[in-house]
């Protein structure tokens, strides 16, 4: 769960490589699976050496990880960073929805056909 220094330095480096577009597109890609720097680089005018650099803001961000598959270095999203990622997020998400839900109650009461008008 978030709750010390450690963890805001974690959430300013993930959301830090994630204001990019291209390091966002790259993260939606492995999503799907795994990939090399060529495969990534694909959909972009960008040379694999700029896909490199992306990639390890990636990896400094613990957003990603490389492994060795032969001459191979698939690129392999990191989950448990996206779920800390998502912790964080929906502790703010869960505290507006309740905000929601008792307005919504407020409004209802306050539509009711059977409300007499200013009480």
């Amino acid at each position: 769960m978030y709750d010390d220094e450690t963890d805001d330095t974690a959430l300013d480096l993930a959301f830090t490589a994630l204001a990019d577009p291209v390091r966002r597109c790259i993260v939606a890609r492995l999503s799907r699976g795994p990939a090399t720097v060529t495969e990534l680089a694909e959909p972009f005018e960008i040379t694999t050496q700029a896909i490199s650099k992306h990639i390890r803001v990636l990896e400094h961000a613990g957003l990603v990880t490389r492994t060795r598959d032969a001459q191979r270095r698939p690129v392999h999203l990191n989950p448990a960073r996206l779920e800390m990622l998502t912790s964080w997020i929906d502790r703010y998400r869960l505290v507006k929805e309740q905000q929601f839900r008792g307005l919504d109650a407020v409004l209802t009461r306050e539509a009711a056909p059977d409300r007499p008008r200013g009480a």
